[in-house]
């Protein structure tokens, strides 16, 4: 049975001490509670200790924005998988649009943070998703399958099941307009049929499948109740703890 995850991306946001103070929020508000979901806070990487510390001890797991694919190195500015690990993370978002628009990060580098992250105890998540403008022309899938074909490019079988994949059109990204249903399942249903075709018969079947893009207590419960979808990575709306534990208690339905 596919895990299913609800994952808050904080992007460039909250201090160290905010970001202590969120999560403790956001712990307090989960207490006692059960969900069939993985919880997983993802703040900037000054954020992992303090938040780290105000998750002790609950439910949620933590993760991280980025990270390089070398282990060490003259990369100013970079973090590796090692780094990672010792602080105490267990996911990470690798190859979001952000990271790809305005840090000039490809499919081959995405390639190569999934085959390092690989090697570790952590689990990636590797964000993948079309322009507003490859939307309008017709050519969604196509883009699609270019990320997942580069992206996946000499990882067995046995190792992308290990990798939880994020559907997240660029054009609904922080505009506050998601795709649409019909959309959203209709992609979803595509990247599992190519993982079909990429791996084994039922590889699709075997891998988590998120949608990001604007996810909002209002809009959560519709999305998680679609068949190929496994969950959601939010952005703006996990900043907010009310906002973001009204989206938990909507997906558990």
């Amino acid at each position: 049975m596919r895990r299913l995850f609800l994952v808050g991306n904080w992007k460039m946001h909250l201090t160290p001490k905010e970001a202590h103070r969120v999560a403790k929020e956001i712990k307090k508000g989960l207490a006692n509670k059960n969900s069939p979901y993985e919880i997983v806070i993802c703040p900037p990487f000054v954020d992992l200790h303090p938040v780290k510390n105000a998750i002790e001890g609950s439910q949620i797991h933590l993760g991280a924005q980025n990270v390089h694919w070398e282990n060490e190195g003259a990369f100013t500015g970079e973090i590796s998988v090692a780094m990672l690990e010792e602080v105490g993370v267990q996911y990470v978002i690798v190859g979001h649009s952000e990271r790809r628009k305005y840090f000039c990060e490809t499919d081959e580098t995405v390639n190569l943070k999934l085959k390092r992250v690989l090697k570790s105890s952590i689990t990636p998540i590797m964000c993948i998703g079309e322009t507003f403008e490859e939307r309008n022309e017709g050519r969604a899938k196509q883009v699609v399958s270019r990320q997942l074909t580069k992206g996946l490019q000499g990882i067995p079988p046995n190792e992308i099941e290990r990798i939880v994949i994020a559907y997240e059109p660029v054009w609904a990204i922080g505009t506050g307009v998601s795709a649409s249903i019909e959309d959203i399942d209709e992609m979803h249903q595509f990247i599992r049929e190519y993982l079909n075709n990429f791996g084994d018969d039922t590889l699709g079947e075997r891998v988590s499948i998120l949608y990001g893009g604007s996810v909002k207590p209002e809009n959560v419960g519709k999305i998680t109740k679609i068949n190929h979808v496994d969950g959601a990575l939010i952005g703006g709306a996990s900043l907010k703890p009310e906002s973001f534990l009204r989206i938990v208690d909507l997906a558990n339905g």
